[in-house]
């Protein structure tokens, strides 16, 4: 399976400079491809694109050939940097994870999310400990792509690691494609196939 991102164009309006222009992207389930880039340079805004975030821009996102179809479940999942901005806060836990999947506790406790954590509201929980549930949710076993922007970058070195860890066992397992987007050029040299860039003012490359 691939993802096929061609020509993607993207501004917010016509007066406006564009963030992304002609940015042509490939990407398989058995890679994990690192994404570095300028502040500015559009990562955030493809990573949008590429799971469905954002439709109204220019080019197209192909799934094994076919436009990608935003009906149903995603199998491109997008975790964002900030967790709390995703968990519906009206939700306990255990609801926010379940409408994705209901992962087994085996998984649950790879990811050090304690049972007592599930009956909890969101604003009762640390930024660490959302994520944990932020990925997970997006582990899905019809999951076929992951994409972390800057999944990682405000927790601590060791939750950093723990994640990590378990989300490039499983990708490898599962077969998922991965695209990590992160400023952290060891990071990505640790965990990825490779590493490309995404430059102003070009703004074109290829996986």
């Amino acid at each position: 399976m691939e993802i096929k991102g061609e020509n993607i164009s993207f501004r917010y309006n016509i007066d406006s400079d564009w963030i992304l222009k002609d940015v042509n992207i490939f990407l398989k389930t058995n890679q994990i491809i690192g994404l570095m880039g300028s502040s500015g340079s559009g990562k955030s805004t493809l990573c949008k694109i590429l799971t469905g975030y954002i439709n109204n821009y220019e080019g197209d996102v192909y799934l094994d050939g076919e436009k990608v179809n935003n009906n149903g479940f995603n199998p491109i999942q997008l975790v964002f940097q900030h967790p709390e901005k995703t968990i519906n806060p009206k939700w306990k836990m255990n609801k926010a994870l379940n409408e994705s999947w209901n992962p087994p506790k085996e998984l649950l406790d790879k990811f050090g999310i304690q049972q007592s954590w599930l009956n909890r509201w969101p604003n009762e929980l640390s930024g660490g400990e959302l994520q944990r549930f932020a990925v997970i949710r997006a582990l899905s076993p019809k999951t076929k792509f992951l994409i972390a922007d800057e999944m990682t970058t405000m927790l601590d070195a060791v939750t950093q690691v723990q994640i990590w860890q378990n989300v490039i066992n499983i990708a490898k397992e599962r077969k998922i494609g991965v695209l990590v987007v992160s400023h952290d050029k060891k990071l990505l040299n640790r965990l990825c196939d490779e590493t490309i860039h995404l430059n102003i003012p070009f703004k074109i490359f290829f996986i």
